[in-house]
């Protein structure tokens, strides 16, 4: 079969779009959802029926093909079984990747790299599915069009629509980027209680549907507690594998370090921002090495370490924001490429990467029940430990209880969406959250 049209109220729909070398439709299943079935959103989809291939005959399938070009990507015989072709000694095996926020800015960098084999590698196949809105879902299409004239080979599907519970189906990776950004006199708890429930709702559709190991990035603000209302609605999957972004605080951590001691940038490992993806991040220079030397060794100059190089890094993405009039993109596309591959290759020895990580079991005295970003290592398999080898001095610790006060905070802010009762929220300061605004 070739073209199957429902439609509903809602207007929604989900378009399927198979990408390959050279050819490429992918058979797909109807989704079977884990959940208390809602009326369905309206779907248009590329279908393939391969038994109705053979009874029908050659000359119908294509009459069929011919007509569905119009509505779907990529459709360029009926006949191609991505599945089995995924399994050949030539391919690994299929990597589902779901980006939500897709017609954004972000992805706009992202979805091209992770097509051209950046980050998973160049014998990794991958299927992207694009989440995006009713307002986004005409930019979407624009997207996957953009896509498909790349001609990636390791691109083998992408599929768009508006419904978490089908875009999530199966998933080994959910990127979820899409937020609302934050309004002219809108209060931070109004922004943590808008996105919290986007976050939510997509924890209940990873739970429901995605594979049961799937790894999860949240990148849209404010991160750490995002990413905890997520985890906390997808009981089903280990809270060890749900991220908030701290990276692009690292990597710009590593920038000014890296000026200031005039080397390159690969020079300096082991730099760790401790905490909230906001004003109160630490940018931690005690346990920093640069060429393998202690960072305070190099840079003697103690006032800049403590006061302008930590403020700097704190207040990276505001000064950004004045000077370019948005938020940072295509940097933090970068720092989402370089968070995966530190999941997915061995960390160097010796060395550590940050990610905002659930902090409950952690060695360090940090309170438990938050998402709050450590120093990790990964054996290359997608899942991580906390590094145990680090030095923490009264400076140190001082400013990793603000950050520390700030997340439990917020915590109590969105507690009706977490399931621990009702929110009362007490924030110390409004401090802008890089990006946010």
């Amino acid at each position: 079969m070739g073209l199957s049209t429902a439609y509903s109220p809602a207007g929604s729909r989900l378009v399927t779009t198979p990408l390959g070398a050279g050819a490429g439709a992918a058979l797909r299943r109807s989704a079977q959802l884990l959940r208390p079935r809602r009326p369905p959103l309206a779907t248009v989809r590329c279908s393939v029926d391969t038994a109705k291939q053979v009874q029908d005959g050659a000359a119908t399938v294509a009459a069929e093909q011919k007509a569905s070009r119009k509505e779907c990507f990529g459709v360029f015989t009926n006949t191609y079984d991505l599945k089995a072709d995924s399994k050949t000694k030539s391919w690994k095996k299929l990597v589902n990747i779901a980006v939500s926020g897709a017609a954004g800015m972000i992805s706009n960098h992202l979805l091209f790299k992770l097509a051209s084999g950046e980050v998973f590698g160049q014998d990794q196949p991958i299927a992207l599915k694009l989440l995006g809105s009713e307002r986004s879902f005409q930019a979407l299409e624009g997207v996957a069009m953009e896509l498909e004239d790349s001609l990636y080979p390791l691109l083998r599907e992408v599929s768009i629509g508006m419904d978490p519970y089908e875009v999530f189906e199966d998933v080994d990776w959910a990127l979820l980027i899409g937020a609302k950004p934050r309004g002219p006199g809108m209060e931070r708890a109004a922004l943590l209680d808008i996105n919290g429930q986007i976050y939510a709702d997509q924890g209940k559709a990873l739970n429901a549907v995605a594979s049961r190991n799937v790894k999860v990035i949240v990148v849209g603000n404010p991160c750490n507690t995002n990413a905890l209302i997520c985890m906390k609605n997808a009981p089903n999957i280990p809270a060890k594998n749900f991220h908030a972004l701290t990276r692009l605080d690292e990597n710009r951590a590593k920038c000014q370090l890296a000026l200031k001691a005039g080397v390159f940038y690969d020079k300096v490992s082991n730099m760790t921002i401790w905490g909230n993806h906001s004003t109160t991040q630490v940018p931690d220079f005690l346990n920093a090495k640069i060429d393998g030397k202690p960072a305070k060794e190099v840079i003697k100059d103690t006032k800049w370490l403590e006061e302008e190089f930590t403020m700097t890094v704190q207040k990276r993405g505001g000064v950004l924001i004045q000077k370019w009039g948005r938020s940072s993109a295509a940097s933090t596309a970068v720092s989402i490429v370089d968070a995966i591959r530190s999941l997915v290759t061995p960390t160097p020895e010796g060395d550590w990467f940050s990610s905002g990580v659930y902090t409950t079991g952690n060695p360090y005295g940090i309170a438990e029940d938050i998402v709050f970003s450590m120093p990790c290592r990964s054996k290359g398999d997608g899942d991580y430990e906390l590094a145990t080898d680090v030095l923490m001095d009264d400076f140190l610790w001082e400013r990793i209880k603000k950050t520390e006060a700030e997340l439990l905070a917020e915590k109590k802010c969105v507690a009706h969406l977490t399931g621990e009762g009702i929110a009362f929220c007490d924030l110390p300061e409004d401090t802008m959250l890089p990006g946010e605004m």
